[in-house]
């Protein structure tokens, strides 16, 4: 059989060797292969798309790829063959020096399942190293008296091959004196030895000239020699002797240069120089001489170098004792490496993903890693572990592979991403671990809508304000990130006063910031309610929203206005009367005004500016009544002219004005017989009253005149007299006596002065109420609200009608007071001018006294 295999090529001898390691990988549960070494880069291995039941295709489509480590991968994956095929060169003499099968194990990852599959793949030796010597040359020193039979022995030679490849005979250059014997170690080794077959005679031949040569069984056959002098040396009969022909020792890997691994002690009879030994190594393979080194004179091993168990476990070093004859002997050192757990666990991360969605299920596959200790037994069990507070947890699968998987849901609003330390932990004592950490970024989903700060919101804004000035802004907060996180505003649709909202604001969609787009009045409208609504720019998009209250506040940008007395709009002056027997305090009459504004803008107070008899007249501050200061005295002047100023409490205040004139007088009587005492007015406002008084004696003598006109006609037709008459007796029915003044023949209708006022805080709601219009002592320039006005009756004849003739008297006293109670208080003053002027009052021409002038002044704007 062995014969059988010797004859078969090297081309032959593979593809047994790969159709063997195909039958026993079929019986297993690992994919296993062969390969011859020192083949070319992309020879074929094995079909590894059949062996994992894919096609060729698919290893690319499913991510098949090799996970194994080390820093030179051997092999590789053909995508379109579906094969496994070499890398690169392979040395089985470098991977598997001291190894007879070689076998090496690579991991294949299906990456769309996470699956791993073990591939062991067989380094097949070829005959690519020849037998050789460590020595160039060896010196044999042998005594002429050395008997026949004397083996010495001979270095040996080393052939990294395995199998028929190794070394497998030495041969021995001929020669007279010595012969080659090979003896076989208990290990298999075979060691040579120089057999003495004659005697010697170093003065016939002192030295000797030998070629030992070394044989592999390859085919071709390849073989290295090394030359041998054997020196005659002069008589030593004594060799030396070790202590113990094997030394073993065993030293732990962490032992420090320097330190002393053991002494070996060999001893000789002889005396002298004979009998000193001296010490060497001998056939010492270059990984041990980098290690120990030997003291030739004590014996002692030392380290010189690091032990490392994870790269060699065991030494066999052979030590020669020589003594100073030539004499030598030789004893094996068996040096035995134990393990200390130097190694830290190693993590390697296979596979793994930097991003993870927060909506991800959980156990979600993050990474696949695996955990490698370099050290043997306990030292070398490792266990891989991640914080406890993480939402993930690992799981076991294939030999020392480990997934990181999710066991709960991410919310990346909390924890955006997470620094995952891996932590490898062996059981050696103590215990070594090693750290990884995985970076993992937890991507955004729009999950959350944007949120406001408050539930509503309230802003003021003063009325007036400019059109585009900012007046508020909202803020909502998104915690989702980019364009999920981004914020879009508006407003809801709506009306105000039937005009869109969007007429009067506006809201910047990016910052949040409203506008206002018009200028806001408090008086027009107080509030706005708006809804605004926060969109964010995810897909699909959220939103919320708030409701907005917009309050305008105040400004004070209304005057009081006065509604009582209001300002003339036909050119008459109002005249209030004040009787000369009034006490202090008396009501003379009453300012009434209103401010359009709110609150302390609206809040009106009244003061006296001027006044034509200081200290005379008081104005309430609050109230704006216009009551007597002090007792009115004979030389105070009939006529009082009185400027009452109202104004608000706003700032700036704002105020109004008023121009009152008050008649001193107890009666209409005294009035006009105390008018020739007036003085012309000296300034503009006193000349326009005396312009009005007599547009008004002129507009009443017009209608006097009409009047007599008429009574001319009734007179003229009797039969319609009596209907006259009874109809001016049924108007005064019922009219006391005491309710009639007269003056120069002329009677008037006089009520008591009197109204109700109501007053607000918002003056605009203030109310002013004249249930029963009464205007005692007072003669009216204007209309009153529509309220009925005194009336005036003629008493007797001096209207040029003859005072001898009382249904003349009595006809024309009950037109006067129809007149007056259906024309108002102007057909009132117009009544009475006409009365004057037909009483002879106002006077004509140039014959007139200052008291008709200024009486026919006052009439001339009623009677025009």
């Amino acid at each position: 059989m062995a014969d059988w295999l010797q004859r078969l090529d090297p081309c032959g001898l593979v593809l047994l060797c790969f159709f063997l390691g195909t039958l026993r990988g079929s019986g297993a549960g690992q994919i296993r292969y062969s390969v011859a070494e020192e083949t070319d880069k992309g020879s074929f291995v094995g079909n590894i798309s059949k062996d994992l039941g894919l096609e060729p295709r698919e290893l690319a489509e499913r991510g098949v790829r090799i996970v194994s480590r080390g820093k030179t991968q051997l092999f590789a994956l053909n995508p379109g063959s579906g094969s496994l095929v070499t890398a690169g060169r392979i040395d089985r003499e470098e991977l598997c020096e001291m190894v007879s099968a070689c076998l090496l194990n690579i991991e294949i990852l299906v990456e769309d399942t996470l699956k791993i599959y073990g591939v062991e793949v067989e380094i097949m030796d070829i005959n690519d190293n020849a037998p050789s010597f460590r020595e160039e040359e060896v010196e044999i020193k042998v005594s002429e008296h050395a008997t026949p039979g004397l083996r010495l022995p001979l270095p040996n030679a080393k052939d990294p091959d395995v199998g028929v490849n190794s070394l497998r005979s030495y041969q021995l250059s001929p020669n007279s004196y010595f012969s080659l014997h090979v003896r076989g170690g208990s290990d298999g080794v075979k060691n040579p030895e120089l057999v003495l077959e004659g005697a010697l005679d170093r003065e016939k031949e002192a030295a000797h000239l030998l070629r030992l040569t070394a044989l592999d069984g390859g085919d071709p056959v390849r073989k290295g020699a090394v030359p041998i002098r054997v020196v005659v040396l002069d008589v030593n009969d004594h060799f030396p002797k070790f202590t113990q022909s094997v030394y073993r020792v065993n030293v732990p890997e962490n032992l420090s240069s320097g330190s002393r691994v053991l002494v070996v002690n060999a001893t000789d009879p002889d005396e002298g120089v004979n009998g000193e030994v001296t010490y060497s190594f001998q056939n010492m393979e270059s990984k041990a001489s980098k290690i120990f080194k030997l003291d030739s004179r004590t014996g002692e091993v030392l380290i010189q170098g690091s032990l490392d168990y994870e790269k060699y476990k065991f030494y066999e070093i052979e030590i020669q004792g020589q003594d100073g004859g030539g004499l030598l002997t030789t004893a094996k050192l068996l040096i035995r490496v134990s393990d200390v757990n130097d190694n830290a666990p190693e993590i390697t991360v296979t596979s793994a993903t930097n991003s993870l969605l927060e909506n991800a299920l959980p156990g979600t596959v993050v990474a696949l890693l695996n955990v490698q200790d370099q050290d043997s037994e306990e030292n070398g069990q490792a266990s891989c572990s991640i914080p406890n507070n993480l939402p993930f947890k690992l799981e076991k699968t294939y030999g020392n592979y480990f997934k990181l998987v999710t066991n709960r849901p991410l919310d990346r609003e909390q924890v955006q991403s997470y620094n995952i330390t891996l932590t490898a932990t062996d059981r050696g004592s103590p215990p070594l671990s090693t750290e990884t950490p995985i970076f993992l970024n937890v991507a955004d989903v729009n999950d959350n809508p944007p949120a406001f700060l408050h539930s509503a919101y309230s802003a003021y804004i003063p009325e007036n304000n400019p059109r585009g000035a900012s007046i508020f802004s909202v803020t909502a907060h998104d915690p989702d990130s980019k364009e999920n996180a981004q914020v879009i505003y508006s407003l809801a649709e709506d009306t105000i006063e039937g005009t869109p909202l969007s007429s009067y604001i506006s809201i910047n969609s990016n910052t949040g910031v409203l506008y206002a787009l018009q200028s806001f009045d408090y008086e027009q409208f107080r509030d706005l309610r708006l809804c605004v609504t926060a969109r964010d720019n995810g897909d699909p998009q959220l939103s919320s929203n708030v409701s907005l209250s917009l309050f305008v506040l105040d400004q004070n940008d209304n005057a009081p206005e006065i509604l009582y007395p209001a300002l003339p709009t036909d050119g008459s002056t109002g005249v209030e009367l004040a009787p000369r027997s009034a006490e202090p305090g008396y009501l003379v009459t009453k300012v009434v005004a209103v401010d359009r504004d709110s609150g302390q803008n609206a809040w009106l107070s009244y003061r006296l500016l001027k006044a034509s008899e200081p200290g005379l007249f008081s104005v309430g501050v609050h109230t704006g009544e216009v009551r007597t200061a002090r007792t009115l005295q004979d030389r105070d002047a009939l006529k009082q002219s009185l400027v009452v100023s109202v104004q608000d409490h706003g700032q700036p205040p704002l105020s109004a004005t008023v121009t009152l004139t008050v008649a001193v007088a107890d009666n209409i009587p005294d009035v006009l017989a105390d008018l020739n005492s007036l003085e012309s007015p000296t300034n503009p406002e006193d000349s326009g009253l005396t312009l009005y008084l007599v547009v008004a004696v002129t507009a009443v003598s017009c209608v006097f005149l009409a009047f007599v006109i008429v009574l001319l006609a009734l007179r003229l037709r009797q039969w319609h007299r009596s209907r006259l008459l009874r109809a001016s007796g049924s108007c005064l029915t019922g009219v006391q006596g005491t309710h009639f003044v007269g003056v120069d023949g002329v009677r008037a209708f006089l009520q008591t002065y009197s109204h109700e006022i109501s007053l607000t805080a918002d003056s605009r709601t203030s109310h002013l109420i004249f249930p029963q219009p009464n205007y005692s002592h007072t003669l009216i320039s204007q209309e009153s609200y529509g309220k009925s006005e005194p009336l005036l009756i003629a008493e007797d004849s001096a209207a040029g009608l003859g005072k001898s003739d009382p249904r003349n008297h009595q006809t024309l006293s009950a037109a006067i007071g129809q007149h007056a109670v259906t024309g108002g208080a102007r057909s009132t003053r117009k009544v009475f001018c006409a009365v004057a002027e037909a009483s002879g009052k106002l006077g004509s021409g140039f014959l007139r006294s200052p008291r008709q002038i200024w009486l026919r002044n006052a009439c001339w704007g009623v009677l025009k």
